[in-house]
Order: C-alpha cells, then sequence, then structure tokens
C-alpha cells in the first residue's frame, strides 16, 4: 500500500506535469472506484488542475475547487505518459482511473490483482469526507508533545498505534515496521507502558524514517518508486535474511492478509513473537 513518503513524491511529480493545465478527459473504467454519485466525475472536464496534494493515504487532485480524492488500498498505484488515442473501454484490467490535460499527458491510476479496493469521491469539500474527517493527525508532522499523548491516551499495541489512520494519518504496514526497527521497540509493545526514552526514541524513529524516505525518494520516477521503496527496507519484507544493524535473522509474525516483520535481537531481547498461524502448522 503506498503511504506517505511515495505520495509525498508522487505528489511533487504530479504537480510538475499537471498544475496549471485544463483537465480535457475524466475517463471512469472501473465504476466500482467511484465513491459519490454527485458531483458526477465528469463535472472536472474543462477545470484548470489548480492544486494536487496528500492527506493521510489519500490523494487530492484539485481543479477551481472541486477535487478528485483518491485512496490506492494495497494494489494501486499512479503512472504518467500519453493518453492513447481513444476513450477506455469498462475493463478488469488494471486501469481504473484516467485524467488526460491538454497536452495529452495522461495520469492512469491503476490497480493491480483481482482484489479491486482503490477508491475516487468527487467533492467540493474534501475535508468533510467522512473517511477524511476521520484521520489523525499527520504523522511526519506531529508533535513530540501530541504523540506522548496519543500513546499515553491507548492500550494499544504500537504496531497497531502507527498504522491507524484514526490515530495518525500517513504510515502503513512497510513504515511502521522500520520505524519500530529503528527504534529497537516490539511491535507488541503497549503504547502506555513505554517510558519516556521509549517515546523519545520512537518519536525519533518515525520522524527520521519518514524523512530518510522522503528524501530517498526525491527525483525516482513514479515507474520506479515501488522498487526504490523495498530497497529502502530494513526488515520490511526480509523475512529470513539477516538484519542490516546486527546480522541476526529477521522474523515474521503472520496475520490475517498481512505480516509483520521485526529483528528480535534489535527490538525483542532476542525472543521470538507468537505466530499464530505457524503455531498451528507446528503443532
Amino acid at each position: 500500500m503506498p503511504e506517505l513518503p511515495e505520495l509525498d513524491a508522487a505528489v511533487d511529480q504530479l504537480r510538475a506535469h499537471l498544475l496549471g493545465h485544463r483537465l480535457e478527459r475524466f475517463d471512469v473504467t472501473a465504476f466500482s472506484v467511484l465513491k459519490t454519485a454527485q458531483p458526477d466525475h465528469a463535472s472536472m472536464v474543462g477545470r484548470e488542475i489548480t492544486e494536487i496534494g496528500r492527506r493521510g493515504k489519500f490523494l487530492l487532485v484539485g481543479a477551481e475547487g472541486r477535487f478528485a480524492v483518491v485512496h490506492l488500498a494495497l494494489a494501486g498505484w499512479l503512472r504518467l505518459g500519453q493518453a492513447p488515442a481513444g476513450t477506455p473501454a469498462p475493463t478488469a484490467g488494471p486501469l481504473a482511473v484516467r485524467m488526460v490535460i491538454g497536452d495529452g499527458t495522461a495520469l492512469d491510476i491503476t490497480e493491480q490483482g483481482r482484489r479491486k479496493s482503490v477508491a475516487l469521491w468527487i467533492s467540493d469539500r474534501p475535508d468533510e469526507l467522512e473517511k477524511i474527517q476521520r484521520l489523525g493527525p499527520e504523522s511526519d508532522s506531529i508533535a513530540l508533545e501530541e504523540f506522548t499523548d496519543l500513546l499515553d491516551g491507548t492500550s494499544s499495541r504500537l504496531k497497531t498505534v502507527l498504522t491507524d489512520q484514526t490515530v495518525m494519518a500517513g504510515v502503513g504496514n512497510a513504515w511502521s515496521d522500520e520505524i519500530l526497527h529503528r527504534a529497537r521497540l516490539s511491535p507488541f509493545a503497549t503504547a502506555s507502558r513505554l517510558d519516556p526514552e521509549q517515546v523519545q526514541a520512537l518519536f525519533t524513529a518515525l520522524q527520521g524514517v519518514l524523512g530518510d524516505v522522503r528524501t530517498a525518494l526525491e527525483g525516482v520516477p513514479l515507474d520506479r518508486v515501488k522498487r526504490t521503496k523495498k530497497s529502502l527496507f530494513a526488515v520490511h519484507g526480509r523475512t529470513g535474511q539477516p538484519c542490516p544493524v546486527c546480522g541476526g535473522t529477521v522474523a515474521e509474525v503472520s496475520y490475517a492478509d498481512r505480516s509483520l516483520q521485526y529483528c528480535p535481537a534489535c527490538q525483542t531481547g532476542g525472543k521470538r513473537l507468537s505466530d499464530r498461524r505457524m503455531d498451528r502448522f507446528l503443532r
């Protein structure tokens, strides 16, 4: 799932290519993505693209006061290029939405796989959309005092706190693994039980990881962002491989349709966390 740093990189590129241009076409090929009936998406055609931004893991494309609000879900991403001739037909393929500006540049919103979860809202007041209203403060700009209060106010695990968008917006499964690894904290640690030094370590890791990734992705073409992102991982998606910090073996906990990765030596005092799925296999 695209998270805060990748979306910031995308916003920079979209601004460079789309701002100030008039929207000539707005094609929706997967109508399941549309979450609002009014205003109609076609009402944005003919308007100048005046702003492009991000709120949490939502992308906002504004055209003279009307916004396309996009959530890319697990497998969605963006593509910039010259639009093919003609209007794309409704399809079960990866293309969900295509926006075309006057010079023929197209912004494609795509989604791989059969599970289609990309969502699109059209709104004149995106701040009033329920999904946006429920978001917590931005992860990259939250102050230490507010961050401390958030941790003190919940008995949830750190992994849950970092990825709950209503608590703090922008961080997902991947970068939460990296933040916890840098902070040398267990993903299963209880948020309200951290001591002040641990809170500071987590806050420093949060800001440090997001800042480092944002810097690493500056100027990276959209079609290479995901590949570059993976190259930055120390533990996420690296189960069984050596930890780049201590040389220990990266471990995994699987749950539902996702998993988390961590280094037992760096984060849990050498203890492996319980993995219910693996425990069932080993009985």
